[in-house]
């Protein structure tokens, strides 16, 4: 038995995921007089964005540009990001009393550091502006039907609703992350309109180290250094972290987008500095000065102890030899990785790949060959850095996607 929506004709669209780019959708569809029902299959609005920042909720960074994103349309993203800006964003939530305060590389975290009042911002407006909004609701199917309105089949606190509209708007998300709801409808229903995919993966992922140098990386976990991480095509200069199954922090985050299975990244550990001119230095004054109690003054002395067997850090300085010192030039400043692997979708910030640019319009996000259907936010082929990138180009998207309803 399927229960039919009530004045379903009242609505503009269906937004399919109560998260950054459903909720500024809705919103903004408000503002314009529109009407629209989110739907999520959360009880709450916003599960993402509660727990992005470590609860604090890095909302934008102000650096944003197109550079800044990775898909295989490079400059897709580029409308959108135009249409809704950085400035727009911090205005927006200025407006309804959320004041930014800007951190490390451009990110903007609410002055409270709580995430939860960015949510509440929306829940309100949602309220104010007469969006309609059901929570614990799973769609399980989008059906276009002959007169170009979309049937959409759902299950709300256990009983099945089936209810037609006239736009469809997909926010629901990527894969990342499962305890939080994510699943693949959004990849599905486009495969099932026809609409390419690019092979979905992890991003902004841990990565993990087996084998032989497994053990290394298990002794030196949560011992935290800023060095330069790099690859073929592009370089971080942030923080690592070890842990007992490899490489976390920032800096290996944001490489994780770039890097494939079976690729080497380099760790440059001591960027900006020369550690053999610092040798050469110290030995002027300090010939009889360990390496090791050199090293222990760059870094944690810990680190510089993990690093016996690779180095001669026991050796003083005046007796290392032309061999040593290319040896420790090499480890220092072109420290190879190779990854085998990453910690999957439960540990990513967010997913990259999704639903191909070229299905859709930079311009409305609405798919080229289904007119009415739109795409924003994760469940599209872009995907952005760390620290507030992702955020900005989800509210982009749920502003670009409600002027074109």
């Amino acid at each position: 038995m399927c229960a039919n929506l009530t004045n379903q004709s009242q609505y503009d669209a269906i937004i399919i995921g109560a998260g950054a780019c459903g909720l500024m959708c809705a919103v903004q569809a408000g503002f314009l007089g529109k009407r629209t029902l989110v739907v999520d299959k959360n009880n709450r609005p916003g599960a993402k964005i509660l727990i992005s920042g470590g609860g604090r909720c890095n909302y934008t960074n102000l650096h944003t540009t197109e550079q800044q994103f990775v898909s295989i349309n490079p400059h897709f993203c580029k409308s959108a990001l135009s249409q809704w800006t950085v400035d727009d964003t911090i205005s927006f939530f200025e407006t309804y009393g959320i004041s930014g305060q800007e951190k490390t590389l451009g990110q903007l975290f609410p002055e409270s550091n709580k995430a939860r009042d960015i949510v509440e911002v929306f829940t309100q407006l949602c309220h104010e502006l007469d969006q309609s909004m059901w929570l614990n609701t799973e769609v399980s199917t989008v059906e276009l039907l002959n007169d170009g309105q979309f049937k959409i089949r759902m299950s709300r606190d256990g009983k099945l609703v089936e209810a037609t509209f006239p736009n469809v708007v997909i926010a629901s998300g990527g894969l990342p992350v499962h305890k939080l709801g994510a699943t693949d409808f959004g990849l599905k229903t486009a495969k099932n309109f026809g609409l390419n995919i690019v092979k979905p993966a992890p991003a902004l992922v841990p990565l993990t180290i087996t084998g032989k140098d497994q053990a290394w990386y298990e002794q030196l976990s949560g011992s935290s250094i800023f060095c330069r991480v790099s690859n073929e095509n592009i370089s971080f200069e942030e923080n690592i972290l070890f842990t007992h199954w490899g490489l976390s922090g920032p800096a290996v985050l944001q490489i994780s987008t770039y890097w494939r299975a079976g690729q080497e990244i380099n760790l440059d550990l001591l960027p900006g500095q020369n550690i053999v001119q610092l040798i050469q230095q110290e030995k002027q004054v300090n010939p009889k000065k360990t390496l090791l109690n050199l090293l222990a003054g760059l870094y944690t002395r810990k680190f510089a102890e993990a690093l016996n067997g690779r180095l001669p850090v026991h050796k003083n300085l005046a007796s290392l030899s032309k061999a040593d010192i290319e040896v420790i030039e090499q480890s220092i400043h072109h420290f190879i990785v190779k990854p085998a692997g990453d910690k999957g979708y439960d540990k990513a910030e967010v997913m990259r790949g999704g639903v191909d640019t070229a299905e859709l319009s930079s311009k409305t996000l609405e798919a080229k060959k289904i007119k009415g259907l739109f795409f924003g936010g994760e469940c599209v082929d872009v995907t952005g850095w760390l620290g507030g990138y992702n955020f900005q180009w989800a509210w982009a998207c749920g502003f670009v996607i409600a002027q074109n309803l």
